[in-house]
Parts: structure tokens; C-alpha cells; sequence
């Protein structure tokens, strides 16, 4: 199945236990990450566990994402680019995948970001030195298949493997062509914001009352850019036409009755 605009403004999306904005895309047989465009750069976390994705890639770009729950999938590949598309991200849980190999690992060290990370459940856990390879790679990791990196652990690990370059902080922020800067910033950059509750339920009500597939398709446009004006503008005509359409015409209007005849006198 794909994972498109409407599926995402029909999945739920809630305040997680940990206060972080997450959006539940779980189960739904997806086999392809795609139209995270559509998700407004509004959560911090991404639940897409129990789906049949094999490959980990994304070609949006999610600044706000630190969280990502890819659980119970297919995946053998991670794409070389992921950092780029999740330049923030701090926990990554791909427990029950198909990664077999050190070498599938090794776009990892594209993510610096990473704390936590659980690869639990996938064939290169028995890879020998599986740990050492892994620490080594990810310089800000804390813990790793839910056990706690130690500092003798990081430093036989770097002995062994060398160590990763651990670059400054710097404040990522994704601009409107896709193009991602990491220059410091002089201030925090405010995501754009999501549809609210309001706006999801008349998302809702426009495609449901749409009357072909092109207006659906610029419905779907319209979303994908964030132009919840113009979907609220498409409900207020589609009521305006039903209300027409349900409107009875007016009564013809009668003649005025004949004069009568004036009376002899």
C-alpha cells in the first residue's frame, strides 16, 4: 500500500508519553517511505512499525524529527543520504529487520546525531564485533540495543576501528527548495506548522464530498502545500451548490384575473 498525503491526515497523531508529538502510521502494509512532505515538518516522532518497507530512505526533509519507530519491518538497505533527510534525529529502533551485514551499517555514520539505537533482532548482531563496529561509527551514541555504551566500551571500540569525527552542534533547518544549511543560526527556527484538529476533519469532509478525481487531486495539492485556505474556500462552495441544488423553484407567478364587464345603466 502507499503511504500518501490522505493516509497521513487520516492516521493518528497524538502527544506520546515521553511529550513529544507523534504521528502513528503503524500497520498499514507500506512497502515504500514517500510524501513525508505532507507530515508539515510537524512531529517529533514517526511511528512506522508493522509495515513492509525494505529499504530505509526519505526524501522529504524533517528537521523537527528526532524519533523514528521502524519496528517489525523488511529492511535491508539504509540509504546513504538518511542524515540529510533527518538532520536532528537522536533515536533510531529498527528491531526485527533484515539487516544482515557491517557493510549495511555503514551509512549509519551519516546520522552523528544518533543517542539511541536498536538493531535487535537483525542477522548482523552476530556479525563478530558487531558493537565495536557500531559505536565507533556513531560518536554521540549512549546506548545500543537498549544496553548502555560505557566509556572502556567506546574507547576499545575506537582502538579497534578508529574513531568517528565528532562535528559542533549546529542548528539545521530544512528551506522551502529542500536545500538543508548547517551554519549556526542566530535564532531557533520555528517549524511550519500542521494542520490543527479543525483543519483535518475539513481535509476530511472536502475529499469525501469531492465529485471527481481531479478535484481530489487538487485537493491532495493543496495539502501537500499546506494551503488550508483554499480547502476551506472548496467546503464553503461545495455547501453553497448543495444548498442551491436542494433550494425548490420559485411558484410561477398567476395571472391577474379579468376586469369585469362594467354594468348598463
Amino acid at each position: 500500500m502507499r503511504l500518501t498525503a490522505d493516509m497521513i491526515a487520516r492516521s493518528p497523531a497524538y502527544i506520546n508519553p515521553i511529550k513529544d508529538r507523534e504521528l502513528d502510521l503503524r500497520g498499514n502494509k507500506i512497502s515504500v517511505i514517500e510524501n513525508l512532505a505532507a507530515t508539515q515538518n510537524q512531529f517529533d516522532s514517526i511511528d512506522i512499525s508493522d509495515n513492509e518497507i525494505r529499504k530505509l530512505e526519505c526524501l522529504a526533509v524533517l528537521p523537527r524529527t528526532k524519533m523514528l519507530l521502524l519496528t517489525n519491518n523488511r529492511i535491508n538497505r539504509i540509504a546513504s543520504d538518511l542524515g540529510r533527510a533527518f538532520p536532528n534525529i537522536e533515536t533510531l529502533i529498527l528491531t526485527n529487520n533484515h539487516l544482515g551485514t557491517l557493510r549495511d551499517l555503514e551509512t549509519l555514520a551519516g546520522m552523528p546525531t544518533l543517542t539511541i539505537l536498536s538493531l535487535v533482532d537483525n542477522t548482523v548482531t552476530k556479525q563478530h564485533n558487531y558493537r565495536a563496529f557500531v559505536i565507533s561509527r556513531l560518536p554521540n551514541l549512549r546506548v545500543l540495543d537498549f544496553k548502555k555504551i560505557k566509556p572502556n566500551e567506546r574507547a576499545a571500540a575506537e582502538a579497534m576501528f578508529g574513531a568517528a569525527k565528532r562535528k559542533p552542534v549546529t542548528t539545521i533547518a530544512a528551506s522551502e527548495t529542500g536545500a538543508v544549511s548547517t551554519a549556526p543560526a542566530p535564532a531557533p527556527v520555528q517549524p511550519k506548522m500542521g494542520p490543527t484538529p479543525e483543519q483535518i476533519a475539513q481535509i476530511k469532509e472536502a475529499i469525501a464530498g469531492a465529485s471527481s478525481l481531479e478535484e481530489v487531486a487538487k485537493l491532495e495539492k493543496a495539502l501537500k502545500a499546506g494551503n488550508y485556505d483554499y480547502i476551506s474556500q472548496h467546503i464553503a462552495e461545495q455547501k453553497r451548490a448543495a444548498a442551491l441544488a436542494s433550494t425548490p423553484a420559485p411558484a410561477a407567478a398567476q395571472p391577474p384575473p379579468p376586469a369585469e364587464a362594467p354594468a348598463d345603466s
